[in-house]
């Protein structure tokens, strides 16, 4: 799932660089969201491995 996201992350910055401002805004808005998304995956993988919150 995490590799999922990566590649769409790397996607949605390549696409931020050749657009419109307009449309620039929204895919900064994905962008955002995909490595919080990201960000909470990684957290959760790390949960089941240890069994516990991280600290």
């Amino acid at each position: 799932m995490t590799y999922d996201l990566e590649i769409h992350i790397e996607e949605l910055r390549a696409e931020a660089n050749h657009c419109d401002l307009t449309e620039r805004a929204q895919i900064i808005a994905e962008l955002e969201a995909a490595r919080a998304a990201l960000a909470a995956a990684i957290a959760a993988q790390d949960v089941e491995r240890v069994g516990e919150p991280p600290h």
